[in-house]
C-alpha cells in the first residue's frame, strides 16, 4: 500500500488532527515516513501542516519534494483545460517521494479561496490516481447527532460512487457528552464493518496561543522567556486608558495591545503579573514599531523574573488589534500543549494499532530516536502507574507533568507547597486541576513516614525527631512514597543534585538481591538504532566486581526496553593484545560476568571501534558474537563514560536518554538539572515501564 489519504469537505474539519495521531502511531512503526499535499498556497510561507509534521517527525526530503503543486498553477491548468495534465503531476512528485519512503501520508486540500467548491471532486481524484485509500474527517462542531450521520451519508456515498477504498471514517470536534451516542447512532447508519472514529471537542485547540499571534503577524519578541509562547490567550486587552484604570480590565491570560512607547503600561502590565494579587499576562504586543525607551529596555533586560513575552510590531495599534482578531487557532511544531492534547485524544478515541493493521504497514527493522520515544509512551500507557515528581514547584516539572496528564502516560503526584504550586500552573496556563499535590511538612502521612525511617536507620544514630525532620525534605518523602507503595516510581534531579535524588534509595529502599551497585545507562538514540551506555553518571571508578553487576544490570536495562543485549566491556585495548591494570580490570570484569550470566553475549576487553565497526571487528576478534555489533557499552570508569555519553551526543546530534539508574528495588531515576521538558517526559515514562514490569533492572 502506498500511502493514505487524509480529507474532508470542508474547511476547519480536523485534518491535522487525524494527520498527528496517524504519523505518531506510524513513526513508532515506520523508518521512512513521509508526508504530501496535493496542493500548497503560493507565496514565501511555507506550507503550515507540511511544516508541522516534517518539523516534529524529522522527515527526510526538501519542502519541494511534499507538495504536487501551488493553487495558482493548479487553477492555470484547470482554466486551460489540462486536469489531467495537474494529476499527472501531482502523481510524479508523489511517486518520487514513495520511491524513497516506507509510506506517504497525503493530506487534502483546505477548502479556501474560490476554488473550495472544486476541492471535493479534486481531492477524490489525486487520491484515485495515486492509488491510496482514504480516511475522510467530518466536523461535528455544533451538529446534531443526526446531523452529523446526514453529512457522512453524502460523504460516505460519494465516495462509493468514485469507487474509492474506504479505511475508515474520522468525525471530529463533537461534544464530549454526545460523543458515544454519535458513535452508536454512525454505527447503525453503516452497517458495513468500516471503522468509525469519533474525536471529542477539544477547548485547549480552540484558543489561540501567543506564538501563533507572533508568527501570524511576523512580530519580533525583545523580551521575555520563549517557553511563555506556547501560552493561551483568553482575551484582548487594548490599553488606551491611564494605568490604574486599566489594572482593572486584566484578566487572567490576557494579551495586552498598547503602543511601544507606553511605558507605564509595559511596566504596570509585568509588574501586575508578578503580583498575586492580578490575574496573568499572557504576552504584551507592542505595536506601531515603536521601542520601548532606553531606561525600559534597559529595566526589562534585568528582568529575570519576568518570563511575559514582550513583542513588538510595526502596526498601528487600531491595525494591529484587527489582525490579532483574524487569527484562527492553529497548531504549529512548537505547539507542545496543543501537540500533546491532539494525541492523547486521539490515542484514548482511536483504535491506533487497529487502523495501522488496516494501513498494513510492516514494521521497520530500525529503530530511530522517534520510534524509541513512541514506544516508551506505548508501553507507559499500557499499565497506567503512579509517579511522584518531588519539585512540584519547578516550571519544567510542571509543563512536563501536563503532557503527561494529557498522553495518558501515567498518574502524577506533584510535591510541594500547594499553593506556590498552583500559582505557577495558573501563571503558565497549565491544565493540571486534576493532579494530587502533597506538601511533605503538612501531610498526614509524614508521621508513619518518619517512624518508617526511623526504624529503618536508627542503628545509624537517628532519633525520632530527626527522622521526622527529615521527612520534610521531599526526596526522602518522594522516596519514602515509592518503598511504601504510595507511589510506583519516582523522578527528581532537575533541580537537585544527584546525591540528593538517589541518597533516600540507598538508604532504605535498596538494591536488588545479587546486585552490590545502584548504576545508570543512557540510551543513545542514533539516527537508527539506540545504544546503551552504563555506568556514564553515578559510580567514578567501579572495581572489577561492580563492573560485571553494572554489566549484567545494564543488559537487563536494554532487554527490558526492547533492545538485545551485546555487551561490550570497553577499554584502550581488544582482547588479549594489551597490558596494565585498568585493562586486568576490564578483562577480570567480563570473566566475573560470564560466570554470573554464561547467557549473556559478553565481550572484553574491547575498544569502542572494534565494538561498532564490522570491519575492524573482522581483523581485532573475527570470530566474536559481539565485536562491531555491540548494543551495550560499558565504560571502565565514570570519566570515560561521561564524556564518551557527551561527545556522541553532541557530535553525532543524537538523543541521550537517561540517566536511567539500575540495580534498586523500586524505580528511582535522576535528571540532569540541564533537563528539558523532552527529556523529562521521556524519564518519567522509562520509570512507569520499570514499574510495570516490577523490575527496574
Amino acid at each position: 500500500m502506498p500511502g493514505i489519504y487524509i480529507m474532508s469537505s470542508e474547511p476547519q474539519s480536523g485534518k491535522t488532527i487525524a494527520a498527528l495521531g496517524i504519523m505518531e502511531a506510524l513513526a513508532g512503526r515506520v523508518h521512512r515516513l513521509s508526508v504530501f499535499r496535493p496542493l500548497v498556497a503560493e507565496g514565501e510561507d511555507r506550507d503550515r501542516l507540511i511544516n508541522l509534521v516534517s518539523s516534529r517527525y524529522s522527515l527526510q526530503g526538501t519542502y519541494e519534494d511534499m507538495y504536487g503543486t501551488t493553487y495558482a498553477d493548479a487553477r492555470k491548468l484547470l482554466t486551460a483545460g489540462g486536469q489531467e495534465d495537474l494529476y499527472r503531476e501531482i502523481l510524479v512528485k508523489f511517486r518520487a517521494l514513495e520511491n524513497s519512503s516506507d509510506i506517504v501520508i497525503c493530506i487534502g486540500t483546505d477548502y479556501r479561496g474560490a476554488s473550495a467548491a472544486l476541492e471535493f471532486d479534486l481531492n477524490i481524484e489525486v487520491a484515485n490516481n495515486l492509488g491510496t485509500p482514504i480516511i475522510p474527517v467530518i466536523n461535528g462542531y455544533r451538529r446534531t447527532p443526526s446531523l452529523i450521520v446526514d453529512v457522512a451519508k453524502v460523504m460516505i456515498n460519494s465516495l462509493k460512487a468514485r469507487s474509492v477504498t474506504l479505511l475508515s471514517l474520522v468525525v471530529n470536534r463533537v461534544q464530549p457528552d454526545e460523543k458515544e451516542n454519535v458513535l452508536t447512532t454512525l454505527i447503525r447508519a453503516f452497517p458495513e464493518g468500516f471503522p468509525i472514529y469519533v474525536l471529542p471537542e477539544n477547548p485547549i485547540l480552540d484558543t489561540v496561543s501567543v506564538q501563533e499571534i507572533s508568527d501570524a503577524l511576523k512580530a519580533e519578541m525583545i523580551s521575555g522567556d520563549r517557553t511563555w509562547l506556547d501560552g493561551e490567550v483568553k482575551y484582548i486587552k487594548i490599553a488606551a486608558m491611564e494605568l490604574p484604570h486599566f489594572l482593572d480590565h486584566i484578566e487572567d491570560g490576557s494579551l495586552v495591545i498598547t503602543p511601544g512607547d507606553r511605558s507605564d503600561i509595559i511596566l504596570g502590565s509585568l509588574t501586575a503579573d508578578m503580583s498575586r494579587s492580578y490575574p496573568r499576562i499572557a504576552g504584551l504586543l507592542l505595536t506601531g514599531g515603536i521601542p520601548p525607551a532606553e531606561q525600559v529596555r534597559k529595566l526589562l533586560d534585568g528582568l529575570e523574573m519576568a518570563p511575559v513575552p514582550v513583542l513588538s510590531v510595526r502596526t498601528d495599534t487600531f491595525t494591529t488589534a484587527m489582525n490579532v482578531n483574524a487569527v484562527e487557532p492553529s497548531i504549529v511544531h512548537d505547539s507542545t500543549r496543543k501537540i500533546a492534547a491532539v494525541l492523547g485524544m486521539v490515542e484514548s478515541s482511536v483504535d491506533l494499532p487497529a487502523l495501522v493493521e488496516r494501513i498494513a504497514v510492516a514494521r521497520s527493522k530500525k529503530q530511530t530516536p522517534l520510534m524509541f520515544q513512541y514506544e516508551l509512551i506505548e508501553r507507559a500507557k499500557r499499565q497506567r502507574r503512579k509517579i511522584v515528581l518531588p519539585e512540584g514547584e519547578e516550571e519544567r516539572i510542571l509543563r512536563a507533568a501536563e503532557i503527561v496528564i494529557l498522553r495518558g502516560i501515567c498518574d502524577i503526584i506533584l510535591l510541594g507547597n500547594p499553593d506556590e504550586i498552583r500559582r505557577k500552573v495558573n501563571a503558565l496556563g497549565l491544565s493540571l486541576c486534576d493532579v494530587k499535590i502533597i506538601d511533605p511538612v503538612s501531610s498526614e502521612l509524614r508521621k508513619q513516614f518518619a517512624d518508617t525511617y526511623f526504624e529503618a536507620r536508627k542503628h545509624k544514630g537517628i532519633s525520632a525527631d530527626m527522622a521526622y525532620d527529615t521527612m520534610s525534605d521531599v526526596s526522602y518523602f518522594g522516596t519514602m512514597m515509592v518503598h511504601l507503595g504510595y507511589a510506583d516510581g519516582m523522578v527528581s534531579g532537575s533541580v537537585h543534585t544527584t546525591a540528593h535524588t538517589i541518597r533516600p534509595a540507598l538508604e532504605f529502599v535498596k538494591t536488588r538481591p545479587g546486585i552490590s551497585i545502584v548504576s545508570s545507562v543512557f540510551f543513545m538514540c542514533l539516527a537508527d538504532q539506540v545504544l546503551v551506555y552504563g555506568d556514564c553518571a553515578i559510580n567514578p571508578e567501579p572495581t572489577a566486581e561492580q563492573l560485571a553487576d553494572i554489566a549484567i544490570s545494564s543488559a537487563e536495562t536494554a532487554r527490558a526496553f526492547g533492545i538485545e543485549p551485546r555487551i561490550a566491556m570497553l577499554s584502550y585495548s581488544t582482547g588479549e593484545s594489551g597490558k596494565g591494570p585498568e585493562v586486568d580490570k576490564v578483562r577480570t570484569a567480563t570473566t566475573i560476568a560470564h560466570g554470573q550470566r554464561p547467557d549473556l553475549k559478553i565481550e572484553g576487553p574491547l575498544q569502542y571501534d572494534a565494538a561498532v565497526d564490522s570491519s575492524v571487528a573482522k581483523v581485532k576478534l573475527p570470530k566474536s558474537e559481539v565485536a562491531g555489533r555491540a548494543t551495550v557499552f560499558i565504560f571502565p570508569d565514570l570519566n570515560a563514560g561521561n564524556n564518551a555519553y557527551k561527545a556522541v551526543q553532541r557530535s553525532a546530534n543524537a538523543l541521550a536518554i537517561g540517566p536511567v539508574l539500575q540495580g534498586l528495588n523500586k524505580p528511582v531515576n535522576d535528571l540532569s538539572r540541564g533537563a528539558t521538558v523532552p527529556d523529562i517526559v521521556n524519564t518519567i515514562a522509562i520509570t512507569a515501564i520499570q514499574a510495570q514490569s516490577g523490575d527496574v533492572s
